[in-house]
């Protein structure tokens, strides 16, 4: 008989989770490779707005000097001030609109039955397949007819029927898994259809609010082809109309080009710092209904 001390040791089993060496050493290699890939754009042109020799420009192997000038180019020597503003007003309007009205829309198709419910999901899913390039030319009629054109509230009206449909269907689902039982007490409290809404739901809806915020900005904030035909004075520029400014024919200022570029991705990355916590869970939980 085999003695405690000579006895064969077994190893551990292991765990239907656990991952081997090699397999954890080819996850982080790739997951290592991945961030390299996402942030190499980035990088390359936040450097690049920093070189002040143009002659390095052309030559990406050298760094050459490095300093702030293109910035102080950009903000005193442009109208990036105006194309800052105008992007900022058009986006923070297009956010707040698109937002009141998705999640009003979504809500009343989650919880109501009335005539045409399901036409009206049908239709935002149906506008929402029809690329932008498509909509320029009703959208100019309409706005025309309504003399919108070269107005905030023309590009305003314009970039909700790109954020409207999507937001009003996630919020849809969303608004879907929040019990039905709350709608119910709220009413039993004497609060109306509204009330309920406002002052039950919508605390309860923030991580998928969040996601049409941040959805519905940044769309708006990096919108090109609307704003290209609806914006027809300088003056009314958005940032990427103004920026585009800045290669032409016969010269393109990259430098001017590329400090604009991360200038304009800090509004942005604003944004998602400040809704960050809220996205996971706001673009899961209406995937599954329970």
């Amino acid at each position: 008989m085999s003695t405690p001390d000579t006895r064969t040791r077994r190893a551990p089993a292991r765990g239907r989770h656990t991952r081997g060496r090699a397999s954890s050493t080819a996850l982080h290699t790739t997951l290592v490779a991945a961030s390299v890939v996402a942030v190499f754009p980035v990088a390359w042109v936040a450097l690049t707005s920093l070189k002040t020799d143009r002659g390095t420009w052309t030559r990406p192997g050298e760094l050459g000097p490095l300093g702030l000038d293109n910035y102080v180019q950009v903000l005193t020597g442009t109208r990036f001030g105006t194309w800052f503003a105008n992007s900022l007003i058009v986006a923070a309007a297009t956010t707040v609109v698109a937002v009141l009205i998705s999640a009003t829309a979504g809500y009343a198709a989650s919880r109501m039955r009335f005539p045409g419910r399901r036409p009206l999901m049908w239709n935002f899913l149906i506008t929402q397949m029809f690329p932008a390039a498509v909509l320029i030319v009703p959208l100019y009629n309409v706005l025309s007819g309504l003399g919108l054109l070269n107005s905030y509230a023309g590009l305003v009206l314009a970039g909700c029927t790109v954020s409207v449909p999507y937001c009003a269907w996630m919020l849809k689902g969303y608004f879907d898994t929040i019990p039905v039982a709350i709608d119910e007490s709220g009413r039993v409290d004497g609060l109306s259809p509204f009330g309920t809404f406002w002052r039950l739901i919508v605390p309860l809806s923030r991580p998928g609010i969040a996601v049409t915020v941040f959805y519905s900005f940044v769309t708006a904030w990096g919108e090109v082809a609307f704003a290209s035909v609806f914006m027809q004075s300088e003056d009314r520029y958005t940032l990427p109309i103004g920026m585009a400014t800045f290669v032409s024919d016969f010269k393109a200022e990259w430098g001017l080009l590329t400090a604009a570029s991360v200038l304009v991705l800090l509004p942005s990355a604003i944004v998602f710092f400040l809704v960050q916590r809220h996205l996971v869970a706001g673009l899961t939980a209406g995937g599954v209904k329970s």
